[in-house]
């Protein structure tokens, strides 16, 4: 189940990520990107307020990924537009129109490709981009 990421969020999203940074770094989209990394739990505040204020304001949408029998956060997604000013979560704009990128838990890796698989028909089929750079999963 996807609930826009938010403040509320702020300990749960801290414990599933930061259990699992060698995990989230294997995954497609994140090898080579400069997060996960250590934070403080109230740096890990600041970057969800960054992400509810983005979604507020339409600069971009981030996600927790929540386990729909008990609610735990097991992990997120990131849809940033190409027009986005938060440079750091944009793509290139002259390839795609938005860049897409999705974690889970190393203890839900199993859901990865059945995640990557929703969010992209959800993104086909509700979203205006016609050109998303989302990493494909196999398997």
């Amino acid at each position: 189940m996807l609930e826009p990421l938010g403040p509320q969020h702020n300990e749960p999203d801290y414990d599933a990520w930061s259990t699992s940074i060698e995990h989230i770094r294997g995954t497609p989209g994140f090898v080579d990107w400069s997060w996960p990394h250590a934070m403080t739990l109230d740096e890990n505040l600041a970057d969800l307020e960054m992400h509810a204020l983005d979604f507020s304001e339409r600069r971009g949408f981030t996600y927790t990924v929540l386990e729909r029998s008990t609610g735990e956060v097991i992990g997120c997604v990131y849809i940033y537009p190409a027009s986005s000013r938060d440079v750091g979560r944009s793509c290139d704009s002259t390839e795609h129109d938005a860049s897409v990128r999705s974690w889970v838990t190393a203890s839900h890796a199993h859901l990865d490709r059945s995640l990557w698989l929703a969010v992209s028909d959800w993104l086909r089929e509700g979203w205006p981009f016609e050109r998303v750079a989302y990493a494909a999963r196999t398997g």
